[in-house]
């Protein structure tokens, strides 16, 4: 895979910084359009919030996603990158008014709403506009995912969603108020699922909750199953594009739809996690007692996920042909906890060298701080090296 790499033209780039393979990229949603479209009534939005650089954004919306978005900031980078303003969707447990004003001015196609109280804010700031909202409910549908804990989102004891018992009191309360319109239902389990089983269970309890509703005469025009699908992060070679046939003929055969019903997705990592990677350089060579230290210019300011979620990516050495050596590689941040990889065999590294940490794409570079004032990270698109 290195080969792949415009190696000579990353020397003339600071480090660290992020590389997008736009082509990979523009294959991955070739294939997410091609298995979808064996589905008419699947709906594909993009979740913004793993990847929002502009340009990766501006090919995702000429691709014709829609748009999930979970702040206003969120849906101003959706709508200055082209998405269409009816096919975006807002969810997220706390949404300021100002957001959902945003929301609201756009003309959103809907709003997710996770609480009550949310509702009816959503209700008064929309009369206040002279507007009727769609909602979606995102309901708890207690379906614990097989992925760390951190982002497992669909069981009670977690912040998200409104509980099962309440599904039918909340969507009576909705049609009470004049400026809200229940248009159906929203669930997210997780994120980083590679079981299938996952999905599966979903789709049972989604049945189950329909069939309560049919009984209530209560019509749902549309589904919305969130997103959750994985990629490979210890072989990015073996899997530059998840399996989105058997994820969508999952659902496909999973759910038991009435006629005209839509299925929303809102895949964020699958889309973007494989095409970008993050660029470091070697700054020193550092033997301790018991280890090797690869010491990068990159650090846990630059990519987080290591230090928050226990995460591993592959790391490989760009520029060094040499034999494998083990080494903790580690950065710059004076954190103990500011460390990619722990005894982990790369070719033989020197100061300079080039690293690639891959599968960098989702929840890399939008996840960066200035932590220690450090810069921000530039992202970098093939395009923008010819």
């Amino acid at each position: 895979m290195t080969n792949t790499f415009p190696i000579e033209k990353f020397r003339n780039v600071r480090t660290p910084f992020y590389y997008y393979d736009s082509a990979l990229l523009r294959q991955t949603l070739d294939e997410v359009k091609k298995e979808a479209a064996q589905h008419p009534n699947f709906v594909i939005h993009y979740a913004v919030k793993a990847n929002a650089n502009p340009k990766i954004l501006k090919i995702i919306a000429e691709a014709g996603l829609g748009a999930d978005c979970v702040s206003g900031g969120e849906i101003e980078a959706a709508m200055k990158a082209g998405f269409r303003h009816d096919s975006i969707v807002f969810a997220g447990v706390g949404k300021a008014d100002w957001e959902i004003n945003t929301a609201l001015d756009a003309d959103i196609f809907c709003f997710n709403v996770e609480s009550v109280p949310e509702l009816e804010v959503i209700n008064e700031l929309a009369r206040e506009k002279g507007k009727v909202a769609n909602v979606c409910f995102r309901i708890n549908p207690e379906v614990g995912a097989h992925t760390h804990a951190n982002i497992t989102t669909g069981l009670a004891e977690n912040k998200f969603g409104i509980a099962m018992n309440d599904m039918i009191p909340v969507i009576e309360r909705a049609s009470k108020l004049e400026n809200v319109r229940f248009i159906g239902l929203h669930f997210h389990i997780g994120s980083q699922i590679l079981k299938m089983d996952d999905f599966e269970m979903l789709c049972l309890r989604i049945n189950e909750l329909q069939e309560i509703l049919k009984a209530k005469n209560i019509a749902v025009e549309n589904i919305n199953v969130g997103g959750g699908l994985g990629i490979n992060y210890a072989d990015p070679e073996a899997d530059p594009i998840p399996n989105f046939k058997d994820y969508f003929k999952t659902f496909a055969d999973g759910l038991r739809l009435s006629d005209g019903q839509k299925v929303h997705f809102e895949l964020g990592r699958s889309i973007v996690g494989q095409m970008g990677s993050l660029i470091t350089k070697v700054l020193y060579i550092k033997q301790g007692v018991n280890k090797k230290f690869c010491i990068v210019d990159a650090g846990m300011s630059d990519l987080i996920r290591p230090a928050l979620y226990d995460a591993t990516h592959k790391i490989e050495n760009l520029t060094s042909h040499g034999a494998p050596v083990v080494y903790d590689i580690v950065g710059p941040i004076c954190e103990s906890s500011d460390v990619f990889a722990k005894d982990t065999a790369i070719a033989e590294s020197r100061r300079g060298d080039l690293l690639a940490i891959r599968s960098a794409g989702a929840y890399g570079e939008i996840m960066a701080s200035q932590y220690n004032c450090r810069p921000l990270p530039q992202g970098i698109v093939t395009e923008d090296l010819k």
